[in-house]
């Protein structure tokens, strides 16, 4: 017996004062079963109701959304997200711009979105690049240095990490550090120790 598809809606608005009323009274035109709400900023990759939304959806349901920006912060961040909708076989609709994921028309878009994403990606790469070959040429070119990290508060955090008080988002907060360099600096822990 085939499971019943349910339809949700994630509506998101960037701080406390905003009003989500515009995307609410958008989406109604739906039979929307569940709704995901939440107020917080585009850029804070910590948003519960979102994460919800993506665990509670199974194979068949539906999530509307306003326009993509709601969802996703970056084009890249989007297509991550839509890539993971799809293959738990869950269909993505945006009003505004109206593409639904599940349509030949929708996914051509998507498609073209990638494409721009990646030649944008490629783009600032070259420009990357040139601007070092330019600043070596200078002689004003630095490398990056690491990150230093006090060791007593790296073993006191690392410490409530392995023994899973806190996530690596909250590691990295503690630290004052991005997740990217969390992650590098955990794999060097890991190598050193098994080297």
């Amino acid at each position: 017996m085939k499971e019943i598809a349910y339809e949700y809606s994630y509506v998101r608005v960037s701080t406390i004062e905003q009003s989500e009323a515009r995307q609410v009274e958008a989406l109604r035109v739906h039979q929307i079963d569940k709704w995901f709400r939440e107020k917080v900023s585009g850029k804070d990759t910590n948003r519960p109701q979102l994460q919800a939304m993506l665990e509670f959806a199974r194979e068949g349901d539906t999530i509307y959304i306003h326009d993509f920006s709601r969802l996703a912060r970056s084009t890249s961040d989007l297509l991550k997200l839509v890539e993971t909708l799809q293959a738990k076989n869950i269909r993505l609709v945006s009003n505004k711009e109206n593409i639904d994921t599940h349509t030949p028309t929708g996914k051509l878009m998507l498609t073209m979105i990638a494409a721009i994403n990646e030649f944008e990606r490629m783009n600032l790469l070259e420009r990357q690049r040139e601007g070092i070959a330019i600043a070596k040429r200078k002689g004003i070119y630095k490398v990056r240095k690491p990150v230093a990290i006090l060791p007593e508060e790296w073993q006191a955090a690392y410490s409530d990490y392995r023994t899973r008080k806190i996530s690596k988002v909250q590691m990295a907060k503690r630290l004052g550090i991005s997740r990217t360099t969390l992650d590098k600096l955990l794999k060097n822990m890991e190598e050193k120790s098994h080297g």
